[in-house]
């Protein structure tokens, strides 16, 4: 099956800066379409709409800037719409939709699409950690030759990367989304199936006024 998505630009792995260091490896990226008012509304209560709008501009673009080198596929999954003229460069970036009812639905799909496509070690992350590296998404890569699951804790309670090379829908099921029990009950789920598991040092997520610790 190809490994190319005909709806963008068709490109070839060695169109991508690096390519070569993982092989069969795809990053996913999960993004809100920056809409005032629209996105950030935990920290617009605190904050402002306005000011809201521009943190989440801010980790868009740190999003962009720590994996546009990463030498992996790499797609970005837009809530609303695809937008060919932002920040995310098409001749870097595949582009699709997310679809399905909650966040674990998905991002169930995003991997499942991916996986039919061919590639054999899939991450994906958000874009609302200003701590994550591309050190740290390397990292990810690097253990999944070894291990089943690469997961990134927040110290929310939630995970900021998940990375697999094996699919395993059950680990987006029956989960409460945005809860302090998502990283429990994922660990959980993996234990109970006897997968290997790295789990990758944890970080803080930018969802409240305290989390901001950059300039905007």
């Amino acid at each position: 099956m190809s490994l190319l998505n005909n709806s963008q630009i068709q490109r070839s792995y060695s169109s991508f800066p690096g390519t070569g260091s993982h092989e069969l490896a795809a990053l996913i990226i999960f993004v809100r379409n920056p809409v005032l008012g629209k996105v950030k509304t935990r920290l617009a209560e605190t904050l402002g709409a306005e000011n809201a709008f521009k943190i989440y501009q801010k980790l868009l673009q740190y999003t962009h800037d720590i994996t546009k080198d990463v030498a992996v596929d790499k797609y970005v999954f837009y809530a609303d719409y695809i937008n060919n003229d932002d920040l995310w460069e098409n001749e870097i970036y595949y582009k699709e939709m997310q679809t399905g009812f909650d966040l674990g639905e998905r991002m169930k799909n995003a991997f499942e699409f991916l996986f039919d496509k061919g590639y054999k070690e899939i991450t994906i992350i958000g874009s609302d950690c200003y701590e994550l590296t591309a050190g740290i998404l390397e990292i990810a890569f690097d253990q999944l030759k070894d291990v089943d699951i690469v997961i990134g804790p927040s110290k929310d309670g939630g995970y900021y990367l998940l990375g697999m090379n094996i699919f395993i829908p059950q680990l987006f099921e029956k989960k409460y989304w945005s809860s302090r029990t998502v990283l429990s009950e994922t660990i959980n789920e993996i234990n109970s199936h006897n997968y290997s598991l790295h789990q990758l040092q944890a970080l803080n997520d930018v969802d409240e006024e305290k989390d901001v610790t950059f300039s905007y």
